[in-house]
């Protein structure tokens, strides 16, 4: 019947959509690929994989056994480290993927704080877009993933850490500056800058405030919507391009320094929707909960602290 290597090959092609790019993640030849694979699938019954000439995607059936394969090379772990007496969940390395508008502010401090424990995590850190740290996750390239957002999807574990709420950042010398907080009709008159597209935080942001984009045939202002970053942002409201939304977590910045020497101003949007959930998700059945713990730990102690600094 399949060995073990043979079921990393289905996942790594599940994974690379390409029988070249599999054979070379799985350190063998792609004719023995494509062998392997085929066997499985005759043995099986059932066809695994819909191929055509430039491009190799599952069946229904398909996905399912994927799922099952991955979950059973993650047992497999599970076998290694009981047969190896135990081995130390926390001594090897622990791969924790962020969200951009998340990755930047926490990183720093989830540093500080893991280092500070008494077995501390040896961390690989990424950052990406909501959809490809799901997508990592679900092919076990990371172990660990923190968005901006709850998430629903089978052999997947996930808790809510923290709840953080919106601001609109803003020059000094701005007309709202001396509001003591911003509701959406606000925003309909306002160059609102916002991330490009492919940011959940974008997305978050229109769901709470739709009057950032206001009316084009009413309102011709030029809207700058393609900011890379939110630090990007940033510079431009402090260059007087506009105003923009941040949630809390970002409002001193990357390096955590005071809103430029007071140029700018945040004040809270009092609007239904404007916050967002910091969530940590992990496959179901993980071989490392211990791990999963220290993390869920470690961040929880850094989000409290660098939102407390930011009150």
């Amino acid at each position: 019947f399949m060995t073990l290597n043979e079921l990393k090959y289905i996942v790594a092609l599940a994974r690379e959509r390409h029988f070249g790019h599999a054979a070379e993640a799985c350190f063998v030849s792609q004719p023995t690929l494509s062998v392997a694979i085929k066997k499985i699938e005759d043995e099986l019954g059932v066809v695994i994989f819909e191929r055509t000439k430039h491009d190799v995607r599952l069946t229904h059936i398909g996905e399912t056994l994927i799922e099952q394969a991955q979950h059973i090379i993650d047992e497999v772990e599970v076998f290694k480290n009981i047969s190896e007496h135990g081995r130390d969940q926390l001594s090897s390395v622990f791969r924790v993927g962020a969200i951009f508008t998340v990755g930047p502010y926490l990183f720093p401090h989830l540093v500080v704080q893991m280092n500070q424990q008494t077995k501390k995590i040896p961390l690989v850190l990424y950052e990406d877009y909501t959809s490809r740290l799901k997508s990592k996750l679900h092919d076990g390239e990371v172990d660990a993933i923190i968005i901006g957002g709850e998430i629903i999807e089978p052999g997947i574990e996930s808790i809510v850490l923290n709840t953080e709420p919106f601001y609109l950042l803003m020059n000094q010398n701005h007309p709202l500056a001396d509001c003591d907080s911003i509701n959406g009709s606000m925003l309909n008159e306002q160059n609102v800058l916002l991330l490009g597209e492919g940011h959940c935080f974008r997305d978050q942001v229109l769901e709470a405030c739709p009057n950032c984009v206001g009316d084009a045939r009413l309102n011709k202002k030029q809207r700058i919507t393609d900011g890379s970053s939110l630090e990007t942002l940033r510079y431009m409201v402090l260059s007087g391009l506009g105003v923009t939304v941040l949630p809390k977590l970002a409002l001193g910045g990357a390096n955590d320094h005071p809103l430029e020497n007071n140029q700018l101003i945040a004040k809270p949007i009092n609007q239904e929707l404007a916050s967002r959930k910091i969530v940590l998700a992990w496959r179901r059945g993980y071989p490392r909960p211990q791990a999963i713990e220290v993390l869920k730990e470690t961040v929880l102690k850094s989000l409290d602290a660098i939102l407390k600094t930011k009150n």
